[in-house]
């Protein structure tokens, strides 16, 4: 048993191994569709979501207030640890944050610690993982903590949309009308600066989209060991095509390939490729 246990939200988008080899909890986020909520990553999958999203006249909507999800997790580690670390995706972007707040002051008998990440997907899942290996080593609260902000700070995310449209439609992403429609005829790029959506890019084509994401992370490479994370949103061989480029122009100590989760999907639409790295 680790002492500190470590929870995050299903933004992170770590895949099913990842989670079980670090020992690291997953609160699902809500998507609402057709009238029917689904737990993210559970009662839905990447393939089924992205497949029923191409052909649907609906639109899903997604949910951050899972206070009885943290909470389920954090009752459920009473006796099992000596403390929580949570870590949830930005709150420019979701409520989780508020909604583990508030699951944190319904538990007395266990202190909780909960982190604002200001990012999502394996741009946040990267620092978990850092977490959770501390908390491993043995790690109080507050080195666990600080092992998960250490990679929060130096991490960078870059991803290309195939549209803009969802982003448009959902309302979710606060990018000024004037961006969007700018935005709207190229493939744009973007990151997340200071936990909100901005643009990093803006090429007009797919294949000149992937060289832009690729070279802008060659600025912004050094030469210590490299982690990365390929994420697609129902493009897998859009992803081996990356991570192939990746692993042949970079020194990579870690590289892996997720699924953006279908939460996060329900924003940016199919045919999303990109990546999360940082260097140790």
């Amino acid at each position: 048993m680790c002492p500190v246990a470590v929870v995050t939200d299903s933004t992170a988008a770590l895949t099913l191994e990842l989670a079980q080899q670090y020992a690291i909890h997953i609160a699902p986020l809500h998507i609402i569709w057709d009238k029917v909520k689904y737990r993210d990553g559970i009662d839905i999958q990447p393939n089924e979501f992205y497949q029923r999203l191409r052909k649907s006249a609906t639109l899903p909507t997604t949910s951050g207030a899972i206070q009885a999800e943290f909470l389920r997790i954090f009752e459920g580690l009473r006796g099992k640890a000596d403390g929580i670390v949570t870590m949830v995706i930005t709150s420019e972007l979701s409520a989780a944050y508020n909604a583990a707040m508030t699951a944190k002051d319904m538990v007395t008998d266990i202190p909780v610690e909960v982190v604002d990440s200001r990012l999502a997907t394996m741009a946040m899942g990267f620092g978990v993982i850092a977490a959770a290996k501390a908390a491993a080593a043995g790690g109080n609260m507050q080195q666990v903590v600080k092992a998960a902000r250490d990679v929060f700070a130096r991490v960078h995310l870059l991803f290309v949309l195939d549209t803009l449209d969802y982003l448009r439609r959902g309302g979710r992403v606060n990018l000024p009308a004037a961006v969007i429609a700018n935005l709207l005829q190229v493939k744009p790029i973007l990151t997340l600066q200071d936990g909100k959506v901005v643009p990093a890019g803006r090429p007009r084509t797919r294949e000149k989209a992937l060289e832009t994401l690729l070279s802008l992370m060659k600025k912004k490479v050094t030469d210590t060991p490299l982690h990365v994370a390929v994420m697609h949103g129902d493009d897998p061989d859009g992803a081996e095509y990356l991570k192939r480029e990746v692993a042949s122009r970079f020194h990579c100590e870690e590289l892996l390939v997720t699924a953006f989760t279908p939460v996060m999907g329900a924003h940016t639409g199919p045919g999303l490729l990109g990546f999360a790295f940082y260097n140790e």
